[in-house]
Parts: structure tokens; C-alpha cells; sequence
């Protein structure tokens, strides 16, 4: 037998509701409050709610958000019953994710023939989302090398867009994904104790950024932006651990790759530690149009700050170098645009 959850105030409606549930041969149970119910979802664990909207101590629409919150009540069928009939009052229910709106006073036949039909309706949902994970799992099975890794992004990652300067996480928030970026450029970047932005790492096309430790909830230890209009695919990072254990090849040339992004922060550091402003100045625009995937013949539009962040210099110490390169015939600017025009001079530049 199906169990109901009915979560009434009105004692009247909750009693006379209840018995014709029990005679319709239902198993039910009732609450006269909205955060009573939560408390009895819990407990009872009951195939469908049906619940009131204004309640005491937590209305009806509390009550969906809060069991919207768990991955065990989420999925549970929530009819919502109330005299209110006002169009935005049912809208907004419905995009809170309630399953059906039924008004009082309802027919008998009216109340089971929705319960039955959503009962039906979370019952076809269930093996959906069953044969998603079985697929899922079979998939992540499959999974050979560091591009199977990739396509399995493409394939079940949640897609995300961002606009130029848009962040897609900033310092301190939880790291519960890891991104694969199909189209754009992304920058890390940090504050100084003094305020001052360092970019920390660059990704393009095809990069996975984002990773932090699989083993504990640390948040990101720097914020990720779009330097300019970016897609990105994003997987829960567990889901990532999981693939990785069952899939030893994948995982060390996962370390490679990691490895390969660590020699280029050192690199970069070294750069910005020792290098002239010339050098760095010019060695920074390479890695742009590297990232950027510029052609020979083709701009980079970046800001000047973010140049100076990357070459660790000052903006009034970039600006001037710029000018200077520009006169020696290396560069061409216009406003934001660079565009090189002896790449070789750029890349022997001491």
C-alpha cells in the first residue's frame, strides 16, 4: 500500500481528507503544520505529500524548498491543496517544482485521480533516472584515456555559459566541480595582501580547470573568470573521483597533464621573478595569443591589466614597454588590440 503525507492545519479538512485516503485504501499519516511534515517526511518516508499552503510556523511553499534541498525528498511527489486560487499563487508553486495544484473544496475523485496520476508519473521518473545512472556507470567504465575523459564531460556535464568578465567561481566557495572548457579562455586569478590581482594560470580550449583536492571539501583557493565569452562543461567533483579509480590509464595521464600545468606556474613565476619588464612583457603576450589561439595575422584583445597581472609587473611599467615595442615595429596596437607582427623577435626577446 501507497503512504500519504498529509500536512493540514484545518483540523476539519485534515480529518475528513485523511479518512477518505484511508478508505481509498491509502496509508496515511498527518501533520498540522508545515514543519511538523518535514519532521514526518523524514520519518515516514511516504510516497507522495500533499500539503496545504498557508500553515503556521512554516507554509507550504517552506515546505517544498526545504525538502527541495535533499537528494532523498526532492524526487517525492507534492501536491499542494489550498483555497487560494489566484493565478500567481498556483505559477508560483508549480516553479517552486510542485507536481499538481488542486483547489478546496476538491471532488473525492478529483484528489485520487491526481495522486494516482503523479504516483504513476514519479514511478516512470525513478526508472528514467535509474537507467541514467546504470548508463552512467557503464560509461564511466568505458572510459580508456584522457579524450574518453573529455567526450564523458561533453556527454554528462552540466553546460554553463559565461560572458567576458563574468566569474565562475570566486575564492572561498565550495570546490564541488571541475570544469572542461569547450570554447573560450578562462583566467585564475588572487589578491595580494595588497589588493592587487595575480592571475595565476590561463586555460583555453579544451582545459580542464577547477580541480582541487578529491579527498576533502576544500573550497577554491582562487577565483576562475572568463577573459572572454566562455562555455564550459561542468562534473560533481565525486562523480571525477569515482571515474578515476576505476580507471588507472586515465588517471595518470590526468597526473601528467596536472604535472605539465605545474611546470608552467614555475615557469611563469620564474619569469616574473627574474625576467626584464621587456621580457616578460613580451613572453605575456605570446601566452595570450597561445591561449587565445590567435593566427599570425589576427589581434589579441586583452586588457592591460591583465597583461601586467600575468607578467607580474606594473600596469605604468607595461604600458610604457608596449609603446616602446610598438615603435621597434614588433607590435601593432589599437586600443585593446595587439597584434604581433615579428613573433620571432618576440619570442628571442632578452
Amino acid at each position: 500500500m501507497k503512504k500519504v503525507l498529509l500536512i493540514e492545519d484545518d483540523t476539519a479538512v485534515r480529518e475528513n481528507t485523511a479518512e477518505l485516503l484511508e478508505l481509498s485504501e491509502y496509508v496515511v499519516r498527518t501533520a498540522s503544520n508545515g514543519k511538523a511534515g518535514v519532521a514526518e517526511v523524514l520519518n515516514f518516508q511516504p510516497d507522495i505529500i500533499i500539503c496545504d499552503i498557508m500553515m503556521p510556523i512554516m507554509d507550504g511553499y517552506g515546505v517544498l524548498e526545504e525538502l527541495s534541498k535533499s537528494e532523498e525528498t526532492r524526487y517525492i511527489p507534492f501536491i499542494f491543496l489550498s483555497a487560494k486560487t489566484e493565478r500567481q499563487d498556483i505559477r508560483k508553486g508549480m516553479n517552486l517544482g510542485a507536481d499538481d495544484y488542486l483547489t478546496k473544496p476538491f471532488e473525492e475523485s478529483e484528489l485520487i485521480s491526481a495522486i494516482e496520476s503523479r504516483l504513476a508519473k514519479a514511478a516512470i521518473l525513478k526508472e528514467k533516472r535509474e537507467e541514467k545512472t546504470e548508463q552512467q556507470q557503464e560509461n564511466e567504465e568505458d572510459i580508456r584515456d584522457l579524450n574518453e575523459l573529455k567526450n564523458f564531460f561533453f556527454d554528462n556535464g552540466e553546460h554553463m555559459s559565461f560572458k567576458q568578465g563574468e566569474n565562475i567561481y570566486e575564492e572561498g566557495n565550495h570546490a564541488n566541480c571541475i570544469f572542461l572548457i569547450e570554447k573560450g579562455v578562462v583566467k585564475n586569478h588572487k589578491l595580494d595582501e595588497f589588493g592587487k590581482e595575480l592571475i595565476t594560470a590561463l586555460y583555453k580550449e579544451d582545459d580542464f580547470f577547477g580541480y582541487s583536492s578529491f579527498t576533502t571539501n576544500s573550497p577554491y583557493q582562487e577565483s576562475a573568470t572568463a577573459v572572454k565569452q566562455t562555455t564550459v562543461y561542468a562534473i560533481a567533483k565525486d562523480q571525477l573521483k569515482d571515474i578515476l579509480e576505476k580507471n588507472h590509464k586515465v588517471t595518470l595521464e590526468l597526473i601528467e597533464l596536472l604535472t605539465d600545468n605545474i611546470s608552467d606556474i614555475k615557469d611563469q613565476l620564474l619569469q616574473m621573478a627574474y625576467g626584464s619588464v621587456r621580457k616578460k612583457t613580451a613572453a605575456t603576450i605570446l601566452q595570450f595569443a597561445d591561449k587565445l589561439r590567435t593566427k599570425p595575422d589576427e589581434c589579441i584583445k586583452i586588457s592591460r591589466s591583465d597583461l601586467a597581472s600575468v607578467a607580474g609587473i606594473a600596469t605604468e611599467s607595461l604600458i610604457r614597454t608596449l609603446s616602446e615595442l610598438k615603435k621597434e615595429g614588433l607590435i601593432e596596437i589599437e586600443g585593446r588590440n595587439i597584434k604581433l607582427l615579428q613573433i620571432d623577435k618576440l619570442q628571442k626577446m632578452n
